[in-house]
């Protein structure tokens, strides 16, 4: 059984990109699926020089929508190699101002744990 190792390298306007190693010089077997089911598109191009696949993914735009979006990157075998997910939407940023509310209200009582320690000691 061959060991992959798929790291991304970047993700830039819409396409995902990654390095393979392990594969040597015969063609991976790669697949993308989106909430399991199968995404069309993934490019892999040797690179002799630095003896790696190089990987591409253009994200297609209509699975882009509100939520989270993850897409699985495997090989033949089913084994995930390497995973992303886009962020997006109202609801997402009602998640975030809840949050750094909360964290507000921690930083406060912290702040009041810190003074009150300071004035009794």
């Amino acid at each position: 059984m061959t060991t992959y190792t798929l790291t991304k390298t970047r993700l830039v306007a819409g396409v995902w990109e990654g390095s393979l190693t392990g594969a040597g010089t015969e063609q991976p077997d790669l697949r993308v699926t989106h909430h399991g089911e199968p995404v069309e598109g993934l490019h892999t191009d040797y690179d002799k020089a630095e003896e790696k696949w190089r990987i591409e993914f253009p994200v297609p735009a209509h699975l882009i929508s509100d939520g989270v979006q993850t897409f699985v990157i495997s090989d033949d075998q089913g084994n995930t190699l390497n995973s992303f997910s886009l962020l997006s939407g109202e609801a997402l940023a009602e998640d975030i101002r809840a949050e750094v509310d909360l964290l507000r209200s921690e930083l406060d009582m912290l702040k009041q744990a810190f003074r009150h320690h300071c004035n009794n000691g």
